[in-house]
Parts: C-alpha cells; structure tokens; sequence
C-alpha cells in the first residue's frame, strides 16, 4: 500500500469536513515469539508457522491499532502476511530487540522505545531490553492517542513484584511527563493481576485518571481486592469474568472523549486449523467510541519531533470562557516562541527569549481564526520557521522567514484559537493550535 508521509498528510488541505465522531479498535497479543529451544511456550505446532497465522488474522479482521509483545524471532513470519499500512521496525531477536511493536491502520509521530529501570534477575526478564514503546497515533484530525506498548517484569517472587511495580510507575510517570492533557492508550501484557496481593494495576486509575474497560465492562465497575482468589481464566476463555495479565487502559481529554464499548477476550479468533490456541495469551480486544469535544478541539500539529512537549488544553479547559486579548510571537530566521495573554489574566507561552517580538491585540469581539506555519531544516532538525495568524478582523501578526513548506489552520465557524500544543526548546520544533467554541 502506497502511503504519504505524516509530514505531507498534515500539512495537506482538504475540502471535506473532519469527522466530529468514529470508532476504533485496539488489540493486545503476546505472540509466544521467544526461540523454540528456550520457551515453547506449551503451544503445539511449528513456531513460524503459527506466527505467520496470527499475521493473517491481523490482517482478516483488520484491527485497528495492535499491540504485540515476545515478536523476537518470528518477527518476518508474522510481517509477512500481516497486511496493516503501518508497522514499526523490529528491534531485533533475543537478546537483542524488546518484543514490542505495533500494527496500525492509523499513522503515527514521535515513536520512543524504552528500556525498564529495573528488572528482576530471578528469571530471563534481564536478558532482553524489555520495556515499553510510545507513540502519537493519528485517529482523525484532531484526534491525536498517546498508545504505550508495555510488556513488564513476569514472575511472582519478591523481587519480580518489586521490578513490576516499577515498571509499572515508569510509564505512570511517562505519561505524566508527556501525554499531559492527551488522550492516552496503555496496552500490553502488564503480567498483573489486581488479585494479586504485591502487583499495582490501579496505578494508572489512581496516578493517572484512566479506566480499564475490563472492570467498567466486564465487571459492572467492581475492582477486584488484592489478595482474593483469582478466577483463572481458559485459552481461549469462553468468559470475560475471570482475569488474566494482558491488560488495557484509557482515557480521553478536554478536546476528545474516548469510551470504551465493548470488551472482549479474543483468542476464539486466533485459533490453529486443528482447534488449537497460536500463543499461551489470550488476546484482549476493545472497540472503542471517540468523538470531539464541545468546548476545545485541536488542530494537526506542524513541525518536527524536537523539544520538550507543550499542551494548553488543561489550563483552557478550567476556564468557562477561554479569549485571547494580546498574541504575541517571537523570532528572526525561524520561530522562537508563541504566546498569547488571556483575558482571565493566564499567559501561555512556549519556546524562547529570542528573537523579535512581534504582538497583536484584539479588539472587543475580536478573535484568532487562522494561522499558516512554515518548517524547515535546521541543523538537521525540523523547526518551525513561520507563523501568520489572522484576526477575525482581517489582522495580521507575523514572525520568522517563510518556506516551501507551509500548512495553514482554520478555525471552524464559532471558534477561535486560544491556546498551543507541540514541541519547543529555545526555538519552537512543532506547534498545533488549541480551538474553543466562541
């Protein structure tokens, strides 16, 4: 399948309506990809040839975003009849590479894979970088998920608990760190189960306001107590009412709301000709609804995966009536910062000192309805090299030099801009537009 670069598809103009609503898909596997010699995984049947069946699944149910885990050494088998647009590269074999990736019919940006802080020596959770991967997956326009990609420290001894829970608050932290105000997705095999006294699956609902749909679905709400009897479940399980490790997490935000509506263990679907499962995990499948907020929506970000990232939609959202009074842009040859002063009295402002400022204030009923950004090429970094934004009035305020490449935002009728979301260091890497209802 032939497919455009993100960078073209954001920058790119269209002359249909977004969508303000749509459904997805998610699905969690640990494919059993350890070597043969070093972990059956009690699975009958030839290793490549079960990975290259789980591929075709992949690709004859056409899941949305999927998460695998263990896709060491029959990682080809598995690209091979998998037919999904986008795919990350491998990391490699053990003891290579961390298992993880991800099939998607959604691009994404700002892929990251990192390693766990701590691991537990008591089995072979040291011997590969496992960990956790990041990306931003584009849903829609406007619709940007944070999906983590997690396979943590297995075992039930002390220290493999001890590595787990950290495991575990590493990407809590991560996500505080860098999915700030975004929609966020975690999914993967978390080798954790909230019967288990010692494990810590709530984290993500207590450090970082998310639901896992297997509770809010499958169990009416009801968290199970740490330390009770677990239902263990069946592969494939016939029942969504017992649990197993392979675990799913989300939340929505101020500009997108995310339900999920359906939850479902899937290895029924996953099966070989004689009847027999492809891997030890049940795969979890989750639909999901999604729809833009009423009050803020984003724009497509523009620019380069540089900096450190900037959201002003949690700030905008604790004001009833978020208006511009004063934008004010700095820069000379390219961008060094973007700002705009409230009329509650917040100043949002990213990027740096430099440059020239350059500043416009509204009038009365006056409010930012467009804005056209230019990126470029600068010391081998993508940074934004111009900003224009327009006034409702037909004012300009403007800073940096234009470039070939240039997308423009327009505000819907009823909005305006009031806030920014990217990336910024001393200049600004990437900048989007945060939209509220006028």
């Amino acid at each position: 399948m032939l497919s455009l670069p993100l960078s073209l598809l954001l920058a790119a103009s269209t002359t249909l309506a977004a969508p303000t609503a749509g459904t997805f898909n998610i699905l969690t596997l640990n494919v059993a990809g350890l070597p043969a010699i070093l972990n059956g995984n009690d699975i009958p049947g030839d290793k490549t040839v079960n990975t290259g069946l789980i591929g075709q699944y992949f690709s004859t149910y056409n899941f949305s975003i999927i998460h695998v885990q263990e896709d060491f050494n029959y990682h080809a088998a598995l690209y091979e009849t998998d037919d999904h647009p986008y795919r990350t590269a491998t990391s490699g074999g053990v003891p290579f590479g961390s298992g993880l990736n991800t099939l998607s019919n959604f691009d994404w940006i700002d892929l990251e894979r990192t390693k766990w802080d701590t691991c537990s020596s008591s089995g072979g959770d040291c011997l590969t970088p496992k960990g956790f991967t990041f990306m931003r997956v584009k849903v829609s326009e406007g619709v940007w998920i944070d999906a983590y990609n997690v396979h943590t420290d297995a075992g039930i001894e002390a220290s493999d608990l001890t590595a787990r829970a950290s495991n575990l608050q590493q990407v809590s932290t991560h996500i505080k760190a860098y999915s700030s105000s975004n929609p966020v997705l975690v999914f993967g095999d978390s080798n954790s189960r909230y019967t288990r006294a010692g494990d810590i699956p709530s984290i993500f609902t207590t450090a970082n306001g998310m639901t896992d749909p297997w509770i809010s679905l499958a169990l009416s709400g009801k968290t199970p107590v740490a330390g009770t009897d677990a239902l263990l479940c069946e592969n494939p399980s016939a029942t969504t009412a017992c649990e197993i490790v392979d675990k799913v997490w989300y939340r929505g935000s101020p500009a997108v709301t995310l339900t999920a509506t359906q939850f479902r263990y899937a290895g029924s679907m996953f099966l070989q000709p004689d009847g027999n499962v492809l891997s030890d995990h049940d795969p979890v499948l989750v639909d999901f609804s999604w729809s833009l907020g009423a009050k803020l929506r984003l724009s497509d970000p523009y620019g380069g995966p540089h900096g450190d990232f900037f959201n002003d939609l949690d700030t905008l959202s604790s004001i009833s009536a978020p208006a511009v009074s004063t934008i004010t842009l700095r820069g000379g040859n390219r961008v060094d910062s973007v700002s705009v002063a409230l009329t509650s009295g917040q100043t949002l402002a990213h990027g740096g000192s430099g440059g020239t400022a350059a500043s416009l204030t509204l009038a009365a009923g006056e409010t930012l309805v467009s804005a056209t950004v230019c990126q470029g090429q600068y010391s081998s970094q993508t940074r934004i090299f111009y900003i224009e934004v327009t006034s409702s009035k037909g004012r300009v305020v403007s800073t940096g030099k234009k470039t070939s490449e240039c997308m423009t935002r327009t505000a819907d009728a009823g909005w305006a801009i009031t806030g920014f979301v990217g990336r910024s260091g001393d200049e600004v890497d990437r900048v989007g537009f945060v939209f509220s209802k006028v």
